[in-house]
């Protein structure tokens, strides 16, 4: 029997990517998922993580659907490039209302229900931007820079309630979000060599990789696991090698 048999769980931006990956595989080990999503396809749910009325009706329609809810997966985002020119303010207050914000709609919708929780856990997906110094994401890296702090945060507000709070920090994920990023580059092949060069590993991580430390850090089994951020990134936040690797 798998450890999240009976468990209900709701994942933002659950319809593509990451989130998709996630919600499988919850699935997968027994589960039951709701997915979220602005585009959520036949089984989702809509919600717009920038409006709490969205959110509000979102998580209730879990609720009513499954009885429950016991682990939230904050996944849904946006990006944004340039330096800290690049971007006016209304689209600072646009990526840190969906980034950062929307992750706070959730876990206030969602507190509740996890308080009735016995296996209660948020994962929010933060990002290697949050704590390595990328060039061209000063928006973006600030807004994962604040969900790493709110997750500890979190983390720590909720201890009496025994509800888990963790946050996985992919690398360059090969999603389809990243790939339209690479289709906007003046050489598309090029800009995602030099991606996958970054990380020490050599290759882009996969959304399959993000999504199985989503659902470590989600599971009972890992009941003694908060307040953490879990690197899934290649090596790039903590390693040092001292040229290309070559793989043999």
């Amino acid at each position: 029997m798998s450890e999240f048999e009976g468990l209900v769980a709701a994942v933002t931006g659950g319809a593509s990517g990451i989130g998709k990956a996630v919600a499988t595989l919850l699935a997968d080990r027994g589960a039951q998922v709701a997915a979220l999503d602005l585009k959520p396809g036949d089984d989702g749910i809509r919600c717009d993580v920038s409006s709490d009325d969205e959110v509000r009706s979102a998580i209730d329609a879990v609720v009513e659907r499954f009885g429950r809810l016991d682990i939230l997966v904050n996944n849904a985002g946006i990006g944004a490039q340039g330096d800290v020119t690049a971007n006016d303010d209304d689209e600072w207050h646009r990526v840190f209302d969906v980034n950062v914000v929307g992750m706070v709609r959730l876990a206030r919708a969602a507190l509740p229900h996890l308080k009735n929780s016995p296996s209660a856990a948020i994962v929010n997906t933060c990002s290697i931007a949050a704590w390595a110094g990328l060039p061209n994401r000063a928006l973006y890296s600030a807004s994962k820079g604040a969900v790493l702090s709110l997750t500890l945060a979190m983390a720590t507000d909720h201890l009496p309630d025994r509800i888990r709070v963790n946050c996985v920090c992919p690398g360059t994920a090969d999603t389809p979000w990243v790939g339209r990023l690479l289709d906007a580059a003046d050489d598309p092949a090029a800009e995602r060599a030099a991606l996958a060069a970054r990380q020490p590993m050599g290759r882009l991580v996969t959304a399959d990789e993000v999504a199985n430390a989503v659902v470590y850090l989600a599971s009972p089994l890992s009941a003694s696991t908060t307040g953490t951020a879990l690197a899934v990134d290649g090596g790039m936040y903590g390693l040092r090698p001292r040229g290309p690797v070559h793989h043999d």
